[in-house]
């Protein structure tokens, strides 16, 4: 397995690995995922360099066999329990942020709520408010 995540680069891989699930990382899911980095406190004080390098890190996971398998894994270790649904939450962020949530992401959504054990009623919530929040009309 790789090397081990921090507690706040762990929430980067969730976005980055949701984003990529399509296989084809949107610009809106990039922009998304550079304002979230610069804005919310778990993220604080990543720099765009830093973002690039540990996106291109998960990438090299991701394309191993079981990459997702062990990118969920990697997630899971690194994070405390008080900050499990803080990541869930960021790539649901990011799956609704181009307005189409496709299987694939939907797919990688249940496989790390699995893994990070989140309550049923607290995954169903975070989706639908990261849904509600990109809406148009």
């Amino acid at each position: 397995m790789p090397s081990q995540l921090t507690p706040q680069e762990a929430p980067i891989y969730a976005m980055v690995t949701v984003a990529a699930a399509d296989r084809k990382i949107t610009r809106v899911e990039l922009d998304r995922i550079n304002v979230m980095v610069r804005e919310l406190p778990v993220l604080r004080g990543i720099e765009d360099s830093w973002l690039s390098n540990e996106a291109q890190s998960c990438g090299r996971v991701l394309a191993k066999p079981d990459g997702v398998t062990t990118v969920v894994g990697m997630i899971v270790a690194a994070l405390p329990a008080n900050l499990r649904a803080t990541a869930y939450a960021l790539a649901a962020e990011v799956a609704a942020s181009d307005l189409a949530i496709k299987d694939d992401e939907r797919n990688f959504l249940a496989l790390l709520a699995k893994g990070l054990q989140l309550d049923p009623l607290v995954r169903v919530a975070l989706d639908h408010s990261a849904s509600v929040r990109h809406r148009t009309g």
